[in-house]
């Protein structure tokens, strides 16, 4: 990788340019990684440190141990040139950019009609756009449906696209309008072109994150992301471990992550995707730790907290997420993530009904937030409102179609319904993007048991695949014992019992499970004149006061009776 100092002058040049182009989101993200590139130990001061002292914490406990191929230390990166900005801001540039910061984006264009700077035709074509996706917003209120359904479009597209092209084909577009008109044929469905546009922006400014954002949203597979030509600049290393997270590689995603971190090793946006990947493979304790350490060296951070309610929710910690959901309030109330969080809260209380409310907040303010669409899905199954949960599920599969979550709630949606063929079709869909949850291959097996399918060999393949998926809930290994021992297969239902026994063992859990695995298997090692085996698991019963403490009595006593030579047992000795 390039130099750490190299890094900080690109970064240092490109916030300034994205400033002045009012691409303030890419800006922060450009500012948040330059004071993330840890500082050089001579140049050390209380002032300049302030800010990075928290993360290293969190790089040295939880380093990813399991990946053990990192990229090689001084691979050939492209020098980009940072771009040369036009000539000194002309009057009118400055007025139109103060009204673009007032959000009169209709001023701004009109004031900046006659300009022809790269700059400022950029500007008015941005602030274009803006103001018909502002008015396009103001028709999503006025004229929307059921659950927020509109048709409303951006009608300043097809003269953006017109304009933009014409500017591409003469070669009198720069790196900023190309970005431009990718996102305008995004919009409209051109996704081929609009990837090629991105990739000519990309490559002739790299320091765009927006750029990088809308091309990851156009690699749905990994042969679209192969067949980007892309030049090897550092900052490609953030994009592919972005993308490679969204495609599910999350250990290749971890990796270049990690990567980085050998020159970012301070910044928070790092640390917060790493929580991510971690969130994906199911490590909570992992995710918890990072963002508590996130939260601490960045106090007032709404970005992301979302994932961590999630986690507590998960783990339900009552009183952390309490204590988070008051401190985004105090903090922004007015932040989606902050109203999913809220709404997590109360859902843990098992108020239901607050708990939409606070989802459909977070809709009011950002009509494609994908967790608040999924997240009330869940409620309204918990509600037994399954058409509404249906409508929910089915407009967070529209803005993602990677959403496993939506797929499952889909699946859970139908089943509650009675319609296992339906629900059936959107777990294999939730399974596919996430086979390595256990929760829902266990959901797809227990509808193959279902009266009206009874698909057992299916079912079975199900739960061996959620046993080997860590099964947290410890549902897997009970039910292949149930389902050998209902299809007469004694003994492989034996080994299922045996094995789940040995992990409730483990776990030190007791249970109906527990008596149930320890009474099939006196019985079984018993048909198997298996005496002092099964000896063993009618002792073990004898400690519990029901009906399978006399089953255990009666067992005892027919292998005294059966096996001529075996010990003689006074089983009247046991305790009653």
């Amino acid at each position: 990788m390039n130099s750490k100092e190299s890094c900080r002058s690109e970064l240092r040049t490109a916030i300034r340019q994205l400033s002045d182009r009012c691409l303030y989101s890419a800006s922060k993200w450009a500012a948040e990684q330059l004071i993330g590139i840890e500082q050089d130990p001579a140049k050390f001061t209380p002032s300049n440190t302030r800010f990075q002292r928290g993360s290293s914490s969190i790089r040295r406990r939880y380093r990813t141990n399991e990946i053990t191929s990192t990229p090689i230390a001084g691979v050939s990166y492209v020098s980009t040139p940072v771009m040369e900005d036009d000539t000194v801001d002309g009057d009118f540039y400055l007025l139109a950019k103060s009204y673009f910061d007032c959000r009169e984006y209709r001023r701004a264009t009109h004031v900046l009609r006659d300009q022809t700077g790269n700059k400022s035709v950029f500007l008015r074509c941005y602030a274009l756009y803006l103001a018909g996706e502002k008015r396009k917003e103001e028709e999503m209120v006025e004229l929307e449906g059921p659950l927020g359904k509109s048709d409303a479009v951006n009608r300043e597209l097809v003269s953006l696209e017109r304009e933009l092209s014409t500017l591409r084909k003469n070669g009198l577009i720069d790196p900023f309008g190309l970005y431009l008109y990718g996102l305008v044929l995004k919009e409209k469905g051109s996704e081929n072109l609009a990837r090629t546009v991105l990739v000519e922006s990309v490559n002739s400014y790299p320091w765009n994150w927006n750029a990088w954002s809308e091309l990851q949203s156009l690699c749905t597979t990994i042969d679209s992301l192969n067949s980007l030509n892309l030049n090897n600049h550092w900052m490609k290393d953030f994009f592919l471990a972005s993308v490679y997270h969204e495609l599910r590689m999350h250990s290749e995603s971890l990796a270049k992550y990690e990567y980085l971190q050998g020159t970012f090793g301070y910044s928070n946006y790092i640390q917060a995707q790493i929580a991510k990947a971690q969130y994906s493979l199911r490590e909570f304790e992992q995710v918890e730790a990072i963002f508590e350490e996130l939260l601490r060296n960045d106090p007032y951070r709404v970005e992301d907290m979302d994932m961590y309610s999630n986690v507590l929710y998960a783990k339900e910690c009552f009183s952390a997420l309490s204590y988070l959901a008051h401190r985004v309030f105090m903090t922004d109330k007015y932040r989606p993530e902050s109203c999913c969080i809220i709404g997590n809260y109360y859902s843990l209380k098992g108020q239901h009904e607050k708990s939409v409310m606070y989802f459909r907040r977070a809709l009011k303010l950002n009509k494609n937030y994908l967790s608040a669409w999924t997240l009330m899905g869940h409620e309204f199954v918990e509600m037994k409102n399954t058409p509404a949960a249906v409508d929910a599920y089915r407009r967070a599969v529209d803005i993602n179609p990677c959403d496993y979550r939506a797929w499952y709630g889909l699946g859970q949606a139908y089943e509650m319904m009675g319609m296992p063929f339906y629900a059936l079709h959107y777990f294999r869909k939730s399974v596919f993007l996430q086979p390595n949850d256990s929760r829902l291959w266990i959901a797809m097996a227990q509808c193959y048991e279902t009266d009206q399918l009874r698909m057992l060999e299916e079912a079975i393949k199900c739960y061996r695949r959620a046993a080997n998926c860590n099964d947290r809930e410890a549902i897997a290994l009970h039910q292949l014992a149930k389902l050998h021992c209902e299809l007469g297969r004694p003994e492989e239902a034996a080994f299922y019992y045996k094995k789940d026994l040995e992990r409730m063992e483990a776990e030190e859990r007791e249970g109906p499970n527990m008596v149930e695995a320890l009474l099939y298997l006196a019985t079984y090692y018993k048909a198997q004149k298996r005496f002092e085996e099964a000896e063993v698991y009618c002792t073990r019963l004898l400690d519990y006061t029901g009906p399978e403490k006399e089953t255990a009595k009666s067992l005892l006593r027919g292998m005294r009776t059966t096996q001529s030579g075996f010990p003689s047992m006074d089983v009247e000795h046991f305790p009653s």
